[in-house]
């Protein structure tokens, strides 16, 4: 089923456009949806904070004149807003996420990687280069649909490139609910040309991969150049990784931004809806199929193989759509297998213990 994107093409503002209105939370991206889950009396004993860095062995907390580290909480990333307490900090309430960015972790572990929570807009970046690929980008606006976070692609270095057009082109074809920027990251045109969806109390994301201008795009929104940058290798455009970890900017009078590491792999797994949005023609085509579980290759009546036919259905777009059901069907189901086996190896553990204590009691 297909969802209702059309608020993602006109940018709203955030209640309180004027810096000076907004407190120190609402600053951070506190917002209704996050006070809601909180009574007067928690809020009073634990303190809102959210998470802005993830190091190995420690979370950096800020909130209403508070700025420490933590000890690590389960399942949680940055972006993420935790009730603290002060006493027992491990025992902090993580609150209920507004949008989730996760991805299936590189190798062979079947765990998820949890990218970053609470995100109101990603700036999917590429450059016009050799970098630029849209079933790169697809994956991304994907992940995005998947998780109600607004998507706009931000083109770079269109400067360099002798056929810009086509890459802007390329880009938009992906989607019509996709809005496509083209800028130089340098100077004031990301203030310009981004502004709409980076209003003060907003949490904007940089992804992408390495040197396509993440860190430059932070730089110049938050107006200084406190993060550091890199040259891409001349021979194949490729970026060096400049930024090591996933950590929350904040922008003075403005939004907080998500510079992040570019990802040289991005394993989709829960993205069904993500990836029939992207892909809403051929989802709307597999509704017509004859049979319901058609796997849209050689079965009769299938409303697939016959756009292709009558060549209504580009097929290099079709095998890329082929591959990411695939990969996404494939990443959930060993995804909630290996969910399952660490619950049953919890429930065995737990009968365990419970064994050794009755046989304690019992002498």
């Amino acid at each position: 089923m297909t969802k209702d994107y059309s608020a993602f093409l006109s940018p709203k503002s955030a209640g309180g456009t004027n810096p000076r209105q907004l407190t120190p939370l609402q600053s951070l991206g506190w917002q209704p949806f996050f006070s809601q889950q909180a009574c007067a009396e928690e809020l009073a004993d634990s303190p809102p904070v959210r998470i802005v860095e993830v190091h190995r062995g420690a979370l950096h907390i800020v909130g209403d004149g508070i700025d420490q580290t933590i000890t690590p909480l389960a399942d949680a990333t940055v972006g993420d807003w935790i009730m603290l307490d002060p006493g027992r900090p491990c025992s902090s309430r993580v609150l209920e996420r507004k949008s989730l960015i996760k991805r299936r972790a590189p190798g062979t572990d079947r765990q998820v990687q949890l990218i970053a929570a609470n995100i109101d807009t990603i700036f999917i970046v590429s450059s016009c280069n050799q970098d630029f690929n849209v079933a790169r980008l697809e994956r991304y606006v994907a992940i995005a649909f998947e998780a109600d976070i607004i998507p706009v692609i931000v083109l770079t270095k269109a400067d360099l490139a002798s056929e810009a057009r086509d890459y802007l082109a390329s880009a938009q074809a992906i989607s019509e609910l996709l809005p496509v920027v083209v800028l130089d990251a340098r100077g004031e045109e990301p203030k310009e040309k981004l502004g709409d969806w980076c209003k003060p109390g907003q949490t904007v994301a940089f992804l992408g991969s390495s040197g396509v201008g993440k860190s430059t795009l932070t730089n110049a929104l938050s107006g200084n150049d406190t993060i550091a940058t890199q040259p891409i290798r001349e021979n194949d455009a490729k970026g060096r990784h400049t930024t090591t970890r996933r950590q929350l900017h904040r922008v003075r009078g403005g939004c907080i931004i998500l510079d992040t590491p570019g990802m040289r792999e991005l394993q989709l797994t829960d993205t069904s809806s993500g990836i029939d949005n992207v892909f809403s023609d051929l989802h709307a085509l597999t509704t017509r199929c004859r049979f319901n579980d058609c796997r849209h290759e050689t079965e009769p009546g299938c409303a697939v193989v016959e756009a292709i036919q009558r060549g209504n259905v580009d097929q290099v777009r079709l095998n890329r759509w082929r591959k990411l059901k695939a990969e996404e069907a494939f990443n959930t189901a060993s995804l909630a297998e290996r969910r399952s086996k660490d619950k049953e190896f919890g429930k065995m553990v737990h009968r365990i213990k419970k064994a050794k204590s009755d046989k304690g009691k019992a002498t």
